[in-house]
């Protein structure tokens, strides 16, 4: 699923700020230290807190860490090093990830409906560009709702991004019901048996309590059409905003059952732990990571390729 090296950026490439930052000092960790003692474990507790995977994700680790070296007897760095790896690679084992395809595939009335959700400035209308882009290269049949109808700009954005990848787009007006829209795009793809439905929505923040419950509306409006609709509800995440991805988390899914995320701007931020903690968390898998600007730019998230990547 991963791009070819060479012709696209490698997946270390991508995470490069938070291979350098995070390995790095784990490793300077262990060139200094061969025999284990208080210091390390304090080391490594300041090291996972700075590369953002969270207090409650680090505390635990720091706790199995701690637990294992008491039971294991640990005395050599190297094998605490082996022990974090495997303790961070653990943490995402009990999160079921099903790919996105397969899930549209096994979908036996058409079309499977993503609803797209996020604040606003995180890559969410440039995701949604890219997500079409993507499932179009994979042959399914898409169509886009503009339900963001908050600002006009989102609407021109989310056009331009249509008329790019090539995928119908279903729009209103500027202040039009959004859950209109998204009863037109659900008619629409119904209709046209496409799919897939990508639904875009106003960018919410958790202090705007009317937009928060409109997406409990759309998403009753949209049972009138499809009664399993929408299948999926996708977070969109800024890497770089660190702790306030984890707020963003609890308050979307307070409104709605979010099921999957896609984490954006990976390639700019040191702290890619982010994933790690939110995974840990929520229980809410990541299904893709956003790696930059281009059309091409979105990747599968691999659990154990993303893991990989910080040792």
């Amino acid at each position: 699923m991963f791009l070819k090296k060479g012709k696209n950026k490698t997946f270390n490439h991508e995470l490069k700020k938070t291979t350098e930052s995070f390995f790095s000092k784990i490793k300077n960790i262990f060139l200094k230290k061969s025999k284990i003692d208080i210091n390390v474990i304090d080391n490594i507790e300041e090291i996972l807190l700075s590369s953002d995977i969270g207090t409650k994700t680090t505390i635990k680790i720091i706790n199995n860490l701690e637990k294992r070296i008491q039971k294991e007897k640990y005395n050599h760095s190297q094998e605490i090093y082996t022990f974090l790896k495997k303790e961070i690679e653990n943490l995402f084992i009990d999160i079921e990830n099903v790919c996105l395809e397969k899930k549209i595939i096994k979908n036996n009335k058409k079309p499977y409906v993503i609803l797209i959700v996020g604040v606003n400035g995180v890559g969410k209308t440039t995701s949604i560009g890219k997500l079409a882009y993507f499932l179009k290269k994979k042959g399914f049949h898409l169509l886009i709702g503009a339900a963001d109808t908050f600002r006009a700009a989102a609407i021109d954005q989310l056009e331009i991004w249509s008329n790019k990848v090539g995928v119908p787009l279903i729009k209103q007006h500027m202040d039009a019901d959004p859950a209109s829209v998204a009863y037109d795009t659900l008619q629409s793809a119904k209709s046209k048996k496409k799919d897939v439905v990508l639904i875009d929505t106003a960018g919410r923040l958790q202090n705007r309590i009317s937009l928060m419950e409109e997406l409990s509306k759309i998403s009753r409006v949209m049972k009138k059409i499809i009664p399993e609709s929408p299948h999926e509800i996708m977070l969109i995440l800024d890497a770089t905003t660190g702790q306030n991805a984890f707020e963003q988390v609890r308050q979307f899914s307070s409104f709605v059952k979010v099921s999957s995320i896609i984490l954006t701007k990976m390639e700019g931020t040191a702290k890619g732990g982010v994933g790690i903690g939110i995974m840990n968390q929520f229980k809410i898998p990541i299904q893709y990571l956003g790696i930059g600007e281009k059309i091409e730019d979105l990747k599968v998230f691999d659990g154990k390729k993303f893991i990989d990547s910080f040792f």
